[in-house]
């Protein structure tokens, strides 16, 4: 078998299980997809893809964390979110994966409200904080996503061009 062959074969397993990453928190996604589209450039000694294209895509790898923490916390911090709020949802979110898929989208949205409530005592409160935090995680996976596919995009420029 051609070595060659493993190495896309494991570049595409990690693109694919970086995807699915963006959507479970347990995972690295981005990475995972920057790792796996680096394996499949060095399949050929990085002949198709070389250093320009991969640099462009560790820096949207970069800016997915970037992302992914300023998403969460303004969306939360916007309508005053205590701390209490922000663990509340990493902890619905983590719990939340044993009840998949609805658990994937009411755990942080129900972990951020238990949380706020905790702090405040105030039921509408807790409310509009949990419903900014699912927002700033909804629109955070919504640009990984995006970034995701950019990265893809650029892989496949310079592989065909």
């Amino acid at each position: 078998m051609d070595p060659a062959f493993i190495y896309y074969l494991i570049g595409g397993v990690l693109v694919l299980v970086g995807f699915a990453g963006v959507l479970l928190p347990a995972l690295p996604g981005l990475p995972l997809v920057f790792a796996g589209l680096l394996v499949a450039a060095w399949a050929d000694g990085f002949e198709r893809v070389g250093w320009l294209p991969l640099v462009a895509i560790g820096l949207l790898t970069a800016l997915s964390f970037l992302i992914d923490f300023l998403a969460t916390v303004y969306g939360a911090q916007r309508l005053g979110a205590s701390g209490w709020a922000l663990w509340g949802s990493a902890l619905g979110t983590l719990v939340g994966l044993f009840f998949l898929p609805l658990g994937l989208f009411l755990g942080p949205f129900v972990g951020a409200w238990v949380g706020e409530y905790w702090h405040s005592r105030r039921v509408g409160h807790a409310t509009r904080v949990s419903l900014g935090t699912w927002l700033g995680i909804l629109l955070g996976t919504a640009s990984k996503l995006a970034l995701g596919f950019c990265m893809i995009g650029i892989f496949a420029l310079a592989w065909w061009v």
